[in-house]
């Protein structure tokens, strides 16, 4: 098993933590510096027994825990079932050894073409940019994804877009990690200006959760950057319940849809997090209030370390007709699930 490091682009260290109430305050440089790293201070934090961790050592030290401020201001006190903490505080489970659970779920490994370039389906491909996250969700299927060695860092860029470039048949590239969003402003500037170089291609798709964990990130130079492209941007986030999408959050979002840029998110089935009706509606309803498009509900990829977040799929589809008997059809995400080796993701329900 491929243990993940902390980021290959790291960040500072903590200093003094700020109040939670100045969590919004903080650039989204500072709200990562400023991020817990540790599960006993996260338990301290929101006031929860550090017993509710025993056990987790392992599991920290495979994935550690990164939680950022405006997240953590999200999370409720003195609740050690809140859906919001279950993503991002370890457990003794994850270091479980469950049949079907694997390092690498979704054959990533096979379809690796080096330079942090990935290709699992025609017309596109993904560039792996980074190995940092501004969070680390406890059910991500890249925890143990060997960034050290597969992500595109910028010295190597040019090997990648010598790749893009020779293969005529790519129309779109989609930025990923990782988080794509962990770098500056200039670098993601210069990589997407050498994209926009390459003629055949027409669509720049960016795969983040910073709007969601960090909104701040939403900068004045990234919106610029996307706007000013030759090729047409597309942004998908990663919202997993309501809560998630606060009026800080909400109002980052609405400034990519005011600059025309389509947003879509995509959720993942999660026990514990969202796997009621109730949730997955006010996610999906919140999400098109904001102008969001729900995109894909995810059954969750069979990553080891996560099989307590597992739902049935015959429970999620009943989930999905009870949105459908609910909510107007653009409102309701496709519920889906990737198979290694299929070309594309498979509707299952």
């Amino acid at each position: 098993m491929t243990i993940v490091s902390l980021p290959q682009h790291p960040v500072p260290g903590n200093s003094a933590r700020p109040p939670m109430s100045g969590a919004a305050e903080l650039d989204w440089q500072s709200s990562l510096r400023h991020a817990v790293r540790d599960a006993a201070e996260l338990c301290r934090i929101l006031q929860l027994t550090p017993s509710i961790v025993d056990g987790s050592n392992e599991a920290t030290g495979q994935f550690p825990v990164f939680v950022p401020p405006h997240y953590l201001s999200l999370i409720e006190r003195r609740n050690a079932d809140d859906p919001l903490l279950r993503q991002v505080l370890p457990i003794a489970a994850e270091s479980a050894t469950i049949a079907g659970f694997s390092a690498d779920p979704l054959g990533e490994n096979h379809v690796h073409l080096g330079h942090g370039m990935l290709q699992k389906y025609a017309g596109r491909a993904l560039m792996v940019l980074s190995g940092a996250c501004a969070v680390h969700c406890r059910y991500c299927f890249r925890r143990h994804f060997p960034y050290s060695e597969a992500a595109a860092t910028p010295a190597q860029w040019e090997q990648t877009l010598a790749q893009i470039a020779a293969d005529t048949t790519l129309h779109e590239v989609l930025l990923s990690g990782g988080d794509p969003l962990m770098l500056p402003d200039r670098q993601l500037s210069e990589l997407t200006s050498r994209l926009a170089e390459i003629q055949h291609l027409r669509r720049l798709r960016i795969h983040s959760r910073l709007p969601i964990v960090i909104p701040q990130r939403v900068t004045d130079q990234l919106i610029d950057l996307l706007s000013a492209s030759r090729l047409v941007p597309w942004f998908v986030v990663h919202a997993n319940h309501p809560r998630e999408l606060d009026a800080v959050t909400g109002a980052a979002l609405g400034r990519l849809v005011d600059a025309g840029i389509p947003v879509l998110n995509q959720a993942v089935l999660l026990r514990g997090v969202n796997d009621h009706v109730d949730t997955l509606a006010e996610l999906c309803e919140r999400l098109v209030d904001l102008r969001v498009t729900p995109y894909y509900l995810h059954q969750l990829d069979r990553v080891a370390g996560a099989a307590h977040f597992e739902v049935p799929i015959d429970e999620g589809r009943l989930i999905i007709r009870q949105l459908q008997e609910r909510l107007p059809g653009y409102a309701v995400p496709r519920y889906v699930q990737e198979i290694p080796g299929a070309a594309s993701k498979l509707p299952v329900g």
